[in-house]
């Protein structure tokens, strides 16, 4: 799944190989591409709706150019506000600042620019924005005149880090094109490895700016995914999960249509996800289904309304298998407690075993509450089928966790997660004590029960899952 945020497909352009072009954007694992009409005035803006009409997948983003500005008039500005209203149409750009070629005078570009955010916001349409060699000017204007409720996006972003941080807390994503995988783009790519991905949005600038291995080469929406893997090697993920997680970003940013699905198994990197169910022992404050109602990790919606039969789980786990021969690891864990379903959990883990043997490591997240809930040693359990356990110990002392990880269970849960990481260790597998790590949370006091306990530790980024 990828969506090239925006490219521009003129006729003028590609000529007779348009439909070829866009056919191989969709055979290569597009569901969507945005085409932008922002040339020639308001004649780039009447052929993209007019191709998003016409190609399902397509959607259009109209507006006035910077470089058209010295041209437009008051005209110009009423016909892209009846274009807006096409429904077709899912965001007002590209329009901004140029400084670099100055097509049009800069007191022009800026009036120009000030009618585009105040259409943008009139409408609550999200802003695409072109800047280059503009950034001062195009930060104050959207300072004084707002971005619109539903935000937007900084199209074709090669800054730094510090220009990404200034967008970012603006509320825009920022989009990254081809030039991510230029050597040289060194600044870029310490960006968008600090950049939250939750921001980030990948496109091709079609016909510009072509990625490695195309670079020099006219530039197609199907190349979107040569930008995808560098970015996720980038991020540590794969191309795929780049893919997946900007769709899920670029389909919440412009209210794309899209069916979302619930995976029983889902893959991150070279891990597969076992999705068993969505009740929890506890109501984590940091969780995103409790702090936002939100249920997307890397992509994946996990929502399960009950829990599946454990037949489905199993054919989907082999599906998944059969696809993705790279993976090297089942982790079962989903936003929901996996050993509330304990019988099903060790049944799917024990065929995995037999059929695949040692060479696949098995590992299961959870709270570490299971011997209580039980009243047994289910970590022993446990050990008979899986390699490694995660456990979310999320504080230093009983009280911090009792306010961060909410249960019935009241001040005994504390150090019944202590317990089951000492009875995990003691039979054999490997223990990583994990930790949120929420802003006042004392990471390296979290850090040093783990060692005490004899185990490893990892210190989980705040409102970053997966």
């Amino acid at each position: 799944m990828y969506i090239d945020a925006h490219c521009h497909l003129e006729r003028a352009t590609f000529g007779d190989e348009l439909d070829e072009v866009i056919a191989r954007a969709f055979s290569a694992g597009l569901t969507h591409i945005i085409a932008v009409g922002a040339s020639g005035v308001t004649e780039g803006a009447r052929e993209a709706v007019a191709l998003a009409e016409r190609v399902p997948g397509i959607l259009a983003a109209i507006g006035l150019h910077p470089h058209e500005a010295a041209k437009a008039r008051a005209a110009d500005v009423d016909t892209i506000a009846e274009l807006l209203a096409h429904p077709r149409v899912v965001s007002l750009g590209e329009v901004g600042l140029d400084y670099h070629y100055d097509f049009a005078p800069h007191d022009v570009q800026l009036e120009v620019f000030r009618w585009m955010l105040q259409l943008a916001r009139a409408h609550n349409t999200p802003i695409m924005l072109h800047t280059r060699e503009a950034h001062r000017d195009t930060l104050a204007l959207i300072d004084e005149v707002g971005l619109p409720e539903r935000g937007g996006v900084v199209h074709c972003f090669t800054g730094n880090e510090s220009e990404a941080r200034d967008y970012v807390e603006r509320g825009l994503h920022l989009s990254i094109p081809g030039v991510v995988t230029f050597k040289k783009a060194e600044d870029l790519q310490q960006a968008v490895r600090q950049m939250p991905l939750d921001r980030l949005l990948i496109e091709t600038d079609s016909p510009y700016l072509a990625p490695v291995p195309h670079r020099g080469r006219r530039n197609e929406p199907a190349y979107v995914i040569d930008t995808a893997r560098v970015v996720g090697s980038l991020k540590g993920l794969s191309g795929e999960d780049i893919g997946r997680i900007t769709s899920r970003n670029a389909i919440g940013l412009f209210d794309l249509p899209v069916d979302a699905k619930t995976p029983l198994a889902y893959p991150i990197r070279n891990s597969l996800y076992v999705n068993l169910t969505s009740r929890c022992t506890l109501a984590c404050t940091f969780c995103p289904k409790i702090e936002r109602r939100d249920w997307w990790v890397k992509g994946h919606w996990l929502r399960l309304r009950e829990d599946p039969p454990i037949e489905d789980v199993q054919r989907e786990i082999d599906a998944q298998m059969s696809r993705r021969p790279d993976i090297d690891e089942v982790v079962f864990v989903g936003l929901g407690e996996p050993t509330l379903r304990l019988p099903e959990l060790l049944a799917l883990a024990g065929t995995l075993r037999q059929r695949l043997g040692t060479g696949l490591r098995l590992r299961v997240d959870t709270d570490g509450l299971a011997n209580l809930v039980y009243g047994q040693d289910v970590a022993a359990q446990l050990a008979t089928v899986f390699d490694a356990v995660s456990v979310s110990l999320n504080a230093a002392d009983a009280q911090t966790y009792a306010s961060l990880c909410k249960s019935k269970h009241g001040a005994a849960a504390y150090d019944a997660v202590k317990a089951f990481i000492v009875s995990a260790r003691d039979a054999g597998l490997e223990v990583m004590a994990t930790a949120v790590g929420v802003p006042g949370l004392d990471i390296e006091a979290c850090e040093k029960v783990a060692m005490d306990l004899g185990v490893g530790f990892r210190h989980r980024l705040y409102q970053q899952y997966g």
